[in-house]
């Protein structure tokens, strides 16, 4: 019985150390410039310059790696951001769906009936096209692909279902061929190891000159220009003007060479992105030293990552079990509502984590910490509720009846017999989907949540290796830490009981 109270006064801090963070959290972001941008190496870049740049007039963060254009621009619209950078054919065609180009002072009218603006154009275009090897025979244009059917495509996931990326482009070359999805930090080396033939890359991509590829000729001119931009909330320049007016001042100010120069400090040279955005934001060039291992792996944001780590699998699990238990407690003694509680909880089991957050974003209005939390809880549920209704089911009837003899009402019965007899297996599903949360929570990443899922975001996008592990290892830990811990907790239980 002490054990159960004190697992309840756990669970109670929990929450409210959840209620705590998020009011916190929502204080802090009041007065912070918010700065997305999305999980490829130029937006990481830009992101960062404007985060610097703002930096000295405001506070300013940067929600870095937040996923596609869909996920950002739900993010800028529900206030969860103020501002990242975008392209023109982009707000074109996936943002207000036209078919045709439009004019900006047409998408800023379009774009204010959504409490929106564009301004700011950077000065560089930075438009998609299909690369291929240097020793691509007979090869030089897109409507030449149309004559290679066996040619393989790896194309990134956004292209695959943009309207301005694989759909018309097919109409519009008659191409013949199928495509696979890749990422687009990954899609590089696949071309180099020929396990592609072709792939789509952006114009300021530095890996273009390095390796020498054949970018093909647009022939039909079916690619608009994609000059680079600012997405803003409209309330911005009054919540923040003086760091909005030197944002302003970024207008013209990186041409095509500048930025295939910051995205070459990156991805060949080994900067951060923060690094390569001092470079240009300070006009000095930065410590270059090239990050061991080492130190990628226990870096200035080890110790806030961690704890943004923690925080969700604790504050989930302990959600978990404050919606799982009662859940398993009904389940257990209402037969007939059991197939409805366990089918529920094993088909929220089943929804793709990703899929999930995507859903969670539009209905919550925001991104971050409280979607990823919700997700994480509702992936902890299945274990609990289950092991919940078995450990009570496996009470020996004997011992109800003893206690039906003794005058004990339901709720004694459960709380001094029942749940203490299942309390073994009650932890053992509340281990279960601890474990399970730390990995999953590396997921918290894609919308800004942070973690160490940020470790491994950042090293999918530069395909770097050191970079994964060092979000790979401390969350392999920290499961372990989590299993050990849960252990000896069940044998202080079992050694109480005995």
């Amino acid at each position: 019985m002490l054990i159960w109270c004190r697992l309840q006064y756990l669970l109670s801090l929990a929450l409210k150390l959840l209620l705590l963070y998020s009011f916190v959290a929502q204080a802090q972001a009041a007065d912070t410039l918010k700065v997305g941008s999305k999980r490829f190496t130029e937006s990481y870049v830009l992101g960062e310059i404007l985060t610097q740049t703002a930096a000295s007039h405001s506070p300013a963060l940067h929600q870095q790696g937040l996923g596609n254009t869909a996920i950002v621009f739900n993010a800028l619209k529900n206030g969860s951001i103020d501002v990242y950078p975008e392209y023109m054919g982009t707000i074109n065609t996936e943002i207000l769906k036209h078919e045709s180009a439009i004019s900006m002072q047409q998408m800023q009218a379009e774009l204010a009936k959504q409490g929106l603006g564009v301004a700011v154009p950077l000065g560089f275009n930075n438009t998609y096209a299909l690369a291929m090897r240097p020793d691509a025979a007979d090869i030089k244009s897109l409507t030449d692909l149309a004559i290679k059917p066996s040619l393989r495509f790896g194309l990134s996931h956004e292209f695959l279902g943009r309207a301005d990326g694989w759909p018309g482009l097919v109409k519009r070359y008659h191409l013949p061929q199928q495509a696979s999805g890749l990422d687009h930090g990954i899609a590089y080396e696949a071309l180099t190891a020929r396990q592609v033939d072709v792939i789509d890359i952006y114009s300021t991509d530095a890996k273009i000159k390095q390796l020498g590829l054949r970018v093909l000729v647009d022939d039909a001119n079916y690619f608009p220009r994609y000059d680079a931009v600012l997405l803003y909330r409209l309330d911005v320049p009054a919540r923040f003007p003086q760091a909005w007016a030197t944002i302003q001042k970024l207008e013209g100010k990186i041409d095509n060479a500048q930025m295939i120069a910051m995205n070459a400090a990156v991805e060949i040279e080994g900067l951060s992105f923060a690094q390569a955005a001092q470079q240009f934001v300070a006009k000095s060039p930065p410590n270059a030293e090239r990050a061991g291992f080492m130190s990628k792996l226990f870096g200035a944001n080890f110790l806030k990552l961690t704890w943004q780590h923690l925080s969700l699998v604790l504050m989930s699990v302990a959600l978990a079990c404050l919606v799982g238990i009662p859940l398993g407690i009904i389940a257990a003694f209402a037969p007939r509502l059991r197939e409805v509680v366990m089918a529920t909880v094993g088909i929220l089991q089943t929804i793709p984590s990703l899929a999930l957050l995507a859903m969670l974003i539009p209905l919550l209005g925001r991104i971050g910490f409280v979607p990823a939390l919700i997700t994480l809880s509702l992936y902890a549920l299945l274990p609990i509720v289950r092991n919940t209704c078995v450990g009570l089911v496996q009470v020996p009837a004997g011992l109800r009846l003893a206690a039906l003899a003794l005058g004990l009402s339901s709720r004694e019965r459960l709380l001094n017999i029942d749940l203490p007899l299942a309390l073994p297996m009650i932890l053992a599903g509340v281990k279960t989907a601890a474990v399970m949360s730390v990995g999953t929570a590396t997921i918290a990443a894609f919308i800004g949540a942070g973690g160490y899922g940020e470790r491994i975001t950042i090293g999918l996008a530069l395909n770097d290796n050191q970079m994964l592990l060092a979000g790979a290892i401390p969350a392999a830990a920290l499961a372990l830490l989590t299993q050990w811990g849960f252990d000896l907790l069940e044998r202080m239980v079992v050694r109480r009981r005995d």
